[in-house]
């Protein structure tokens, strides 16, 4: 993995991940894209693994609905972008594009 590929994906997942794991991840995958792809991928499983929401009335909130919707926004834009790996001219060697769909919370009676 070069600097350039470094730098994008440092970009895109944010400067406090960790070089080591996406260099390992890089020589495995062979794609900046599909690097940064599984990376956002597992953040957003991690997030679904737990509630999305949870509320303890009049002490605290937590809702990480945003969050989900910011990964799930990430993904899209990644998939579309065209990493320093990549060639214009030539084919195109993109990783396939990851479907996202977005969650609703079934409304409950009341």
């Amino acid at each position: 993995m070069d600097e350039a590929v470094r730098t994008w994906l440092l970009a895109q997942l944010g400067p406090g991940t960790d070089t080591t794991d996406l260099e390992a991840r890089y020589t495995r995958l062979g794609a900046a894209r599909a690097v940064a792809l599984e990376v956002l991928a597992e953040r957003r499983a991690g997030l679904l693994a737990e509630p999305l929401r949870l509320s303890v009335d009049g002490v605290m909130t937590v809702d990480n609905s945003g969050n989900l919707t910011g990964l799930e926004r990430q993904m899209a834009a990644v998939g579309i972008a065209v990493a320093p790996d990549e060639t214009e001219a030539g084919g195109d060697n993109r990783v396939p594009v990851v479907v996202v769909a977005p969650l609703r919370t079934a409304r409950g009676r009341r």
